[in-house]
């Protein structure tokens, strides 16, 4: 919370800052050029940061109010050794609307089948979690299981994350089940979905 208190105190100087930059830029607009050159400056520099923190109700706007984000909606890997949040059902109210939610939000997020034994894949998934720079909780080879968490951007929110991995029928594949979930918070701006995509991916083609 820091660090997002920090961010939102950054928003409103930029603000203050680019009011004032644009104030000086209309008052200095018959004055030397110098003047207008350093309240241009200002204003290019405080403008950006104000844009991109007003742009983020935008970005959120087509993004199911989720936080809690799985490829297997029936049967979502469970949490052991991290414990899940209390209020994990904010925003939804109940699993079913969480579960209707979810799958008219993410459709595209579903299991990976890799054509690897789960052992394999397994200790790949831990490699991946590791070069991420998360912090593994639990890497279980019995129950096919890891678990960690990953932080997200520099204000260092905290997401935790289980992979669940199981032998086909036969044996020679696996079938890989991801589930992400942030600590705080009702919608998580599609950053969830996104970590899903990006590891299973990557995950499916070492």
């Amino acid at each position: 919370m820091p660090g997002f208190l920090s961010l939102l105190a950054g928003a409103a100087l930029a603000l203050a800052a680019a009011v004032a930059a644009l104030a000086a830029l209309l008052l200095a607009w018959r004055q030397p050029s110098a003047s207008r050159r350093a309240a241009s400056a200002a204003l290019l520099l405080a403008l950006p940061f104000v844009l991109f923190i007003a742009s983020r109700p935008l970005v959120a706007r087509d993004l199911p109010p989720i936080h809690d984000v799985t490829t297997d909606l029936a049967e979502p890997p469970q949490f052991r050794s991290l414990p899940l949040r209390p209020d994990n059902l904010a925003g939804t109210g109940s699993l079913a609307a969480w579960r209707r939610i979810h799958a008219a939000g993410y459709p595209d997020i579903q299991p990976v089948t890799i054509p690897r034994p789960a052992g394999d894949v397994l200790s790949d998934a831990r490699k991946l979690a590791a070069a991420r720079g998360w912090d593994i909780a639990r890497f279980d080879v019995t129950a096919g299981a890891l678990e960690a968490t990953a932080s997200t951007s520099y204000i260092r929110f905290k997401d935790d994350v289980v992979v669940r991995v199981r032998p086909s029928a036969d044996g020679t594949q696996s079938i890989v089940d991801m589930r992400s979930v942030s600590r705080v918070g009702i919608s998580d701006f599609g950053v969830n979905a996104k970590r899903i995509r990006e590891f299973l991916g990557d995950l499916a083609a070492r």
